[in-house]
């Protein structure tokens, strides 16, 4: 399975019924498409949409109705369609249940960096609404690929870059496992299938236990 795709599938796992769902750019906007049968939520777009439907076939997109990301939606029954300003100040005002954010790097201490990269002795920046989302929502949830290309850790003791929020991150997903944000020290809830705990060691930089409820990723 691609390791995206399987990311997805843990994420759409997290919602319950009823729930007013934020999905960040990327990796976290696919969950949508794996929603569990009996899980009905509301879906949000930071740019000012409640209640975005699923993704349109090309013949059917509208360059005027997008997400925060550019990418075409639909609207559901009961949609309803705000400028930006209203947007942002629901995304403050603790109506969201949980946001779902892609991330450059999270550590144990629950923080997340996932809007600046220096490349070239520059900074690129591009924070958009992901601030707001942290401190004005219930649960956050930090997805993305367990190391950088070079194999390196993004699940770290510290975050080395810029920070997007600080201790509100409440679990992790990424493609080799699951985790929880204790106290100050990570607990590992669930691997990837065919992923061992030995090579989570090997590819984790931050502090980590083993819950006993250790298992497989539900999917």
């Amino acid at each position: 399975m691609d390791s995206r795709v399987l990311i997805a599938k843990r994420v759409a796992q997290e919602f319950k019924d009823g729930q007013l769902v934020n999905l960040g750019f990327g990796m976290p906007t696919q969950a949508s498409n794996y929603l569990p049968e009996d899980v009905k939520v509301m879906f949000h777009a930071e740019n000012g949409v409640f209640g975005v439907g699923p993704r349109p076939t090309a013949a059917k997109a509208m360059a005027d109705m997008t997400n925060a990301g550019s990418e075409p939606i639909t609207l559901m029954p009961g949609a309803a369609i705000m400028d930006l300003a209203t947007s942002l100040g629901a995304m403050r005002s603790g109506i969201l249940d949980i946001t779902v954010l892609g991330a450059l790097e999270v550590d144990q201490l629950g923080n997340i960096a996932n809007w600046a990269v220096e490349r070239n002795g520059k900074w690129w920046p591009g924070i958009g609404g992901a601030m707001d989302l942290c401190y004005g929502t219930e649960q956050v949830v930090a997805c993305l690929m367990h190391t950088d290309k070079a194999g390196a850790s993004k699940i770290l003791k510290n975050c080395t870059l810029p920070l997007t929020g600080k201790g509100c991150v409440k679990s992790i997903i990424t493609d080799k496992a699951v985790f929880e944000v204790g106290n100050d020290i990570l607990i590992l809830k669930e691997h990837a299938p065919g992923v061992t705990l030995e090579e989570i060691k090997a590819c984790t930089e931050a502090d980590f236990i083993v819950a006993d409820t250790f298992c497989e990723m539900r999917l």
